[in-house]
């Protein structure tokens, strides 16, 4: 008997499919694109989260890796039931723990060599402990710009999402991050990203 297949979210670059106790991301066809070149983008594309969810699950909570299909173009993984946090974190009781747990993991990330490339309460669902998903925008990196970059990125996401409490949400992703051993430098480097930002507001 076939498995039914229902679209859960569509993205700009790829729709995302529940399939039984599967999640699959598949990059579909860009009609505006060279068909040869938005082939061999979905590939690389689709090869490279694949690589780095299976990188990063030694390290931090992520959905399971089930298949790589780059003749398809998708990425098969476990199933986290749960909701997404931007939905359930205003009314948490343990807040603190998971603002702290999410610090944590993005220091895990970062000691890792990985940047997420899309930190935001989104790409996050909660369920007993935090998931982090949507790697697409991931890479391998350990520059500490790119790190305070990631990091100015949950921020600026928490400031959107959570305006009422996003100066306590913060304040402890900032207490789980210092557990990174390059925390002090990261920090300091996401103060200069900030001064940037309202530098070039100003013109």
């Amino acid at each position: 008997m076939k498995m039914k297949e229902e679209i859960i979210q569509r993205g700009a670059e790829a729709v995302i499919i529940k399939k039984d106790n599967l999640v699959l991301k598949r990059r579909e066809k860009k009609g505006y694109r060279i068909e040869e070149l938005d082939v061999k983008l979905r590939k690389r594309r689709t090869k490279k989260e694949g690589k780095i969810l299976e990188k990063v699950s030694k390290v931090i909570k992520v959905p399971k890796v089930s298949k790589v299909d780059n003749k398809e173009m998708e990425i098969d993984m476990e199933f986290i039931s749960g909701k997404k946090l931007s939905e359930e974190l205003d009314s948490l009781k343990e807040w603190k723990e998971v603002c702290f747990k999410i610090g944590e993991s993005i220091g895990k990330l970062h000691d890792f060599g990985v940047i997420h490339g899309d930190l935001t309460t989104s790409n996050m669902i909660f369920n007993d402990s935090v998931y982090f998903i949507d790697f697409g925008l991931g890479y391998e990196s350990d520059k500490i710009e790119d790190k305070a970059v990631d990091l100015h990125l949950i921020k600026q996401a928490l400031e959107a999402k959570h305006f009422g409490n996003y100066e306590k949400f913060f304040k402890e992703v900032i207490e789980g991050y210092r557990t990174s051993k390059n925390a002090d430098s990261v920090l300091e480097r996401m103060r200069k990203v900030e001064m940037r930002g309202r530098y070039k507001q100003q013109y």
